[in-house]
């Protein structure tokens, strides 16, 4: 990852604050900053290491070590970029402390202004392993979204096939389809009653590209904030506005998350579970504005395959077909009037 200053007599060290000065004409009006902070810890000089791709969907609340060490370990050793629009640098003694890297840089982007500088897309460009952190979700797509972030984002995804992946907010928004929170949080029991709430946003399509997440929706904090019904409704309006014949998602509880590795093969590590879930009916009894959600077909409409993680990562999905599963539970979700229901299988 090549480290770019622009102020002359900065001696880069462990810790190190970066500033990349903005023009005066471009002084941000969303944070009246009229400098990029970045922070450096490690060797600045650039080194290219060989990569393995992979995604990692982190649920929230504390990472999990193991899972992180799965991402350095498919970096090769190479320079990680923590990109994020508030903060600091909490996660640079972390991540250097887990395993071998050269170096860890954490870029706060927290305007589009920001988002449009070249310098920032190509320290991300150069990076062998990216991660974004938690947040609030509506400024990654308000400000990275159509910008040589996103660019950057996807290149290294697709291109490079670098180890990416993100936690809460960062997690949210991997997935074709996602939760944008352009109208805050919103909870089950509002999604359920209308899956056209005012505040049940969701992009499509127009974000982060990454082939094995295509026609998924992930969401992060999910048992604990009793997440589920949100969820499935967005699926049942999801199958309502674009008739995909597949919508799919992921959901991740706090202190675990989902390893994705270059074949589609997922496992879970952490303390708690991840929901893989899948539609079966693609007609949804009720889903209009202003209605409740009302999904209870004969054949459950939706199911589930619950993983518990592990310390060493627990059990495995092909997300290539979502047909291979093993480690986990099986179960059926169906929406009778605003209430969620599962049953065992």
């Amino acid at each position: 990852m090549k480290k770019i200053l622009f102020r002359l007599g900065v001696l880069v060290s462990l810790g190190t604050i970066i500033t990349t000065q903005l023009p005066a004409q471009t002084n941000s009006p969303d944070t009246g900053e009229t400098s990029v902070k970045r922070y450096l810890t490690g060797d600045p000089a650039d080194v290219q290491t060989p990569t393995r791709a992979g995604l990692l969907l982190a649920g929230g609340s504390t990472d999990q070590d193991a899972a992180m060490k799965w991402m350095i370990e498919r970096s090769g050793g190479g320079d990680v970029v923590v990109i994020r629009s508030s903060g600091a640098d909490g996660y640079n003694d972390y991540i250097y402390s887990l395993g071998t890297v050269n170096s860890v840089e954490t870029i706060i982007i927290n305007s589009r202004q920001k988002a449009m500088l070249p310098e920032v897309a190509a320290s991300i460009r150069h990076a062998e392993m990216l991660f974004i952190a938690g947040g609030d979700q509506w400024n990654y797509v308000n400000y990275w979204r159509n910008t040589p972030v996103e660019e950057a984002i996807n290149y290294l995804i697709n291109i490079k096939k670098v180890p990416v992946g993100g936690t809460s907010a960062g997690c949210a928004i991997l997935g074709e389809f996602y939760f944008s929170a352009q109208y805050g949080t919103i909870r089950s029991e509002e999604a359920l009653q209308s899956p056209w709430h005012v505040g049940n946003a969701i992009g499509r399509s127009d974000f982060i590209e990454a082939p094995i997440l295509k026609q998924t929706i992930t969401d992060s904090h999910y048992t604990q904030r009793n997440r589920q019904g949100r969820h499935i409704s967005w699926l049942a309006r999801l199958i309502r506005e674009s008739q995909a014949k597949t919508v799919r998602g992921i959901g991740v509880d706090e202190k675990t998350a989902v390893a994705i590795d270059e074949n589609g093969i997922a496992t879970v590590f952490g303390k708690h579970d991840a929901w893989f879930i899948w539609t079966n009916q693609h007609t949804v009894n009720t889903c209009e504005p202003g209605a409740v959600l009302h999904w209870d077909n004969k054949k459950a409409p939706a199911g589930a395959y619950i993983i518990k993680g592990s310390d060493s990562g627990n059990g495995r999905i092909d997300l290539k077909d979502w047909k291979k599963m093993e480690g986990g539970r099986r179960i059926q979700i169906r929406i009778r009037r605003g209430t969620l229901v599962t049953d065992s299988v």
